[in-house]
């Protein structure tokens, strides 16, 4: 692999790293808010939906992980 498509594949590496420090942001407020519902209603829809977020914003961290990681193994 040549300079210029390194560098290329370095800058979408570091533009996925910013997005998914993002969502790891949103991930956090997602499990706090969801973690802040009262017991009472922790078995009510809008905590099972908060919960489901939280599951599915922490798949997609893990998604763009794998991705950064295939990048960075193209790279070498």
């Amino acid at each position: 692999m040549n300079k210029i498509r390194r560098k290329n594949l370095q800058s979408i590496i570091d533009q996925l790293e910013e997005l998914k420090s993002s969502l790891e942001g949103l991930q956090a407020e997602e499990e706090e808010y969801r973690d802040n519902i009262p017991e009472n209603m922790q078995g009510s829809e809008r905590y099972e939906k908060a919960d489901e977020a939280s599951c599915n914003l922490s798949g997609a961290v893990d998604n763009l992980e794998e991705v950064i990681s295939g990048i960075k193994a193209a790279i070498e």
